[in-house]
């Protein structure tokens, strides 16, 4: 490597100043400190003796002004005090700064004490620690203000080409994207000021910079100053803080973006690199889930692990969560050949200590799926593989029969006839009172996994959760598409409701209640709040900078075959328990028997092949009484009645197996 690119490598700019400098850059470094330090021990007698040091003391300092050198020199080298650049110095580097002076001071006065001459007074020692401080601290900040200063003035001249940028929130957030952006973004962006809610900051000044007043006062800053974008510095904002800021700034059309999570702010690294767009996850406000990890792991450390469905949403995402617990070999199970081709790739480059298996099959290809059960003996299995749309389910119910139900049983069956330890199965908020031949084929799953797991050594458990945003072919991406080619965006029904949550937190929590299940329960995952998909709606246009009925339109289509206007969490049987996860419930219920279970399946696999739509549904109703077909089109209806979940009643006093329910209230 050349001396002009070893300058570059470490920030300088050859253009500038001699090359000289940067050739012999540490060298020049190790001399300015040598003279600083020399000029403090000298300094240190002129304050202990008022300006007159005495002639005997002008022989110490011949004697002891070396030895100090050569001290400081090595304890400087060993903190790295004489590498870095002083244009970027700040307060970790005067805590080292601090850390080296002290170490080299106690190390010059045990040899000064052990090794003599002695007479030098102690005072000096105190004194010389200060001003070497002060000196090095002091030439470092000053080049440091004086680039700053250099570069505002540079920046001075091009200030008309700069975008205008409000941080909203005065803390610690705001405090850093204000000094990156003044360090190093300047020349592109101008902090014209902050808004926060605390009435105490509000008229200070951070860098120079004011707090121009509450959250509320935004549209009127906005238009007052002209700002382009809005920076939310707030990590730990709510959801419902979130909207209310997203609302705000989206009168005037103004971009917005937020800063990383609250992790990043402890660890002190907020850039602007890492500020994104606001996304309709921090909207819904779904708070970080906290896992049992030493449970987990003791799960999947060292196991073989099987996922279904592993190129899917749900399915992928499991897969990223389990590697993170080590488990000694992981078998990805998908039929979609491009979905498998690109997840191993991912992990492969993420978590290169594990083993994977990427294997192409069908759940529905009992020979293929017992020959992987065979071979690789998986300890535990996620079940995430299954056919989740329910319009496309109405159309085609056998397929839904054929995957949702006997897919399941396979898998099941194998898991059981080779001894996995556990086998965790992704339901659906829509199996709780079907209307929809998908709900109902995955609430048959959810009983054949109960009276299975009551014959079984195996841990049968399921998870039921609602719907997860961005999942493929949920609402989200379909909406972004309508967005994107200029509206409308359709929604069934304007009171249609729906619980939601993010792809990680869903998976997390599967892999939490796969790990607390005992076998036979049916875990239902908190999902907050529901939303209502026309309030989604409108904030997906909000957050594409557009007006909601201005720029793009939304229309109302009707509801589709198989959907309800709210769905539920838990039936009316079952009873709700807390769990001692907080987002996790568990209720009981009376499980089916084994002979009506295997009755009724025999029925649908006759019903599988080529049946009328009529007679499937006779099927699945004879397993599951609640099931309610309706088939619904055209626009909605008048009237508008909200679908209510009853009181939970008490559970029965002999029943034997257990089902999670979600705690309302």
């Amino acid at each position: 490597m050349s001396k002009r690119e070893a300058s570059e490598r470490e920030g300088g700019e050859p253009g500038n100043i001699p090359q000289l400098v940067f050739s012999y850059r540490r060298v020049l470094v190790v001399l300015v400190h040598l003279g600083l330090w020399a000029a403090a021990f000298v300094g240190s007698f002129m304050l202990r003796f008022d300006g007159r040091i005495p002639t005997q003391f002008w022989a110490l300092i011949g004697v002891w002004l070396p030895a100090t050198l050569a001290i400081r020199t090595a304890v400087y080298f060993y903190f790295g005090m004489f590498h870095g650049l002083w244009r970027y110095t700040g307060a970790r580097d005067l805590v080292t700064l601090f850390q080296a002076a002290s170490v080299s001071t106690m190390l010059t006065v045990a040899y000064v004490h052990f090794v003599g001459p002695l007479g030098l007074p102690r005072t000096v020692f105190v004194l010389e620690w200060l001003i070497s401080i002060f000196a090095v601290g002091g030439l470092r900040f000053s080049v440091r203000t004086l680039r700053e200063i250099s570069h505002q003035v540079s920046v001075a001249g091009r200030i008309d080409g700069r975008k205008k940028i409000l941080i909203v929130g005065a803390g610690d957030g705001g405090e850093m994207i204000m000094r990156e952006i003044t360090r190093t973004y300047g020349a592109r962006y101008e902090t014209v000021g902050f808004v926060d809610d605390n009435p105490i900051k509000q008229g200070e000044r951070i860098h120079n910079v004011s707090v121009l007043g509450p959250i509320a006062a935004v549209p009127e800053i906005v238009k007052r100053l002209e700002v382009d974008e809005v920076i939310v510095a707030i990590p730990s904002a709510s959801g419902r803080e979130m909207r209310r800021i997203v609302s705000l700034c989206s009168k005037d059309g103004v971009r917005i973006r937020t800063i990383p999570g609250v992790e990043s702010l402890i660890e002190g690294r907020v850039t602007v690199s890492q500020l994104r767009n606001v996304a309709i996850e921090d909207l819904l406000g779904r708070e970080p889930v906290k896992l049992e990890t030493e449970l987990i792991a003791g799960r999947l450390n060292g196991a073989v692990v099987m996922v279904t469905g592993a190129g899917g949403s749900i399915g992928s995402e499991i897969c990223r969560q389990v590697c993170r617990f080590g488990p000694s070999k992981l078998l990805l199970v998908e039929q979609a050949e491009n979905a498998l081709f690109q997840i191993p790739r991912e992990l492969r480059e993420d978590f290169p200590e594990v083993a994977l298996v990427p294997q192409i099959a069908d759940i529905c290809d009992t020979r293929r799926v017992e020959a992987l059960f065979a071979r690789h003996r998986p300890n535990v299995v996620f079940h995430a593989a299954a056919h989740k749309h329910v319009p496309m389910m109405e159309w085609n119910a056998g397929e839904a029969i054929k995957n949702n139900v006997f897919g399941t049983r396979k898998v099941a069956d194998l898991a059981d006839q080779y001894g996995a330890q556990s086998f965790v199965m992704i339901s659906t908020d829509k199996a709780v009172n079907p209307t929809s031949i998908m709900g109902v084929s995955k609430r048959v799953a959810e009983i054949y996994i109960q009276a299975l797991s009551q014959r079984s050594e195996t841990r049968f458990i399921t998870v039921r959760f609602g719907n997860v945003l961005g999942s493929n072919g949920s609402v989200v991406p379909i909406f972004q598409e309508q967005i994107a080619r200029g509206g409308p965006i359709t929604v069934t029904h304007p009171e249609m409701k729906r619980y939601f949550m993010t792809i990680p937190e869903a998976s997390q929590l599967v892999l939490q209640a796969g790990a607390m299940g005992a076998g036979g329960e049916i875990f239902v995952l908190d999902m907050g709040e529901p939303v209502k998909i026309v309030d989604l709606a409108r904030d997906l246009i909000t957050l594409s900078g557009l007006r909601p009925g201005e720029d793009i339109e939304i229309a109302f289509s009707g509801i589709r075959p198989g959907e309800k206007l709210f769905e539920e969490l838990s039936a009316d049987g079952e009873n709700a328990d807390k769990t001692r996860h907080p987002k996790i419930f568990v209720g009981r219920f009376r499980p089916f028997d084994w002979e009506t279970v295997d009755e009724g399946m025999k029925a649908l696999h006759e019903c599988s092949d080529g049946a009328d739509d009529d007679r499937v549904r006779a099927c699945f109703k004879a397993l599951v009484p609640e099931y309610n077909p309706v088939v619904l089109s055209g626009p909605p209806p008048g009237t508008n009645r909200e679908r209510r979940v009853p009181t939970l009643p008490a559970a029965a006093p002999d029943s034997r197996s257990n089902v999670i329910a979600l705690k309302r209230g």
